[in-house]
């Protein structure tokens, strides 16, 4: 997912958790969290399709009350991502049966940021004392990060 290139993301896990990411770095991270955003697409559509819709609504998304914290924190960096790169990253993946609806599709790169800070925090959490991202810890935390989304 080409969110806004290397550098936000960086800075985005330098602000989290204190991190410095290694460039080479950054393409697993937007890998790992494409394939996330659309996991949590496909459960939200499945919501919308029980509760007799054809679109797919904010509240259907899988938002547990932790990732609805992270996205308070990941707000509260201040720092936003652009709309046009999530879309056009979406539409790589197997069509939606489901259209959304215009207040969801504007959240999607405030869950995007969401995921890439939880992302930040966990690895934090495996190395508190490290101020560099190392691969095994990164892939762990991509792993706890499919457990749990």
């Amino acid at each position: 997912m080409k969110i806004e290139g290397a550098y936000k993301i960086e800075e985005l896990f330098k602000k989290a958790a204190g991190l410095r990411l290694a460039k080479n770095r950054v393409k697993e991270i937007e890998d790992a969290v494409d394939r996330k955003l659309y996991d949590m697409l496909l459960v939200a559509q499945e919501n919308a399709g029980y509760n007799g819709r054809d679109v797919i609504w904010l509240s259907d998304m899988p938002l547990t009350s932790a990732i609805k914290r992270s996205m308070r924190e990941f707000s509260d960096l201040e720092e936003e991502l652009d709309l046009a790169p999530v879309l056009e990253r979406l539409a790589i993946h197997p069509p939606l049966k489901f259209g959304m609806e215009t207040a969801l599709e504007k959240r999607l790169p405030e869950i995007v940021g969401t995921l890439i800070y939880i992302l930040a925090r966990v690895v934090k959490e495996f190395s508190p004392k490290e101020s560099s991202v190392a691969e095994d810890e990164l892939k762990r935390a991509f792993r706890v990060l499919d457990l749990l989304v």
